[in-house]
């Protein structure tokens, strides 16, 4: 399990690499990757559950 130690050293190392002007913009890349990785899921799920019936 992450701890808080290591989150906080990960953020840090971010914040040195990227820069605090680049994080809005990673984090907000890091939304948009996870919201599309959730619909396809969603929509493989959908398609599994539709081949079932048939």
């Amino acid at each position: 399990m992450i701890g808080t130690q290591e989150i906080i050293i990960v953020f840090a190392l971010v914040l040195l690499l990227f820069g605090a002007s680049k994080l809005p913009g990673l984090a907000r890349s890091i939304g948009k990757s996870a919201g599309e990785f959730k619909k396809a899921r969603i929509e493989s799920e959908n398609e599994m559950k539709e081949m079932v019936r048939e």
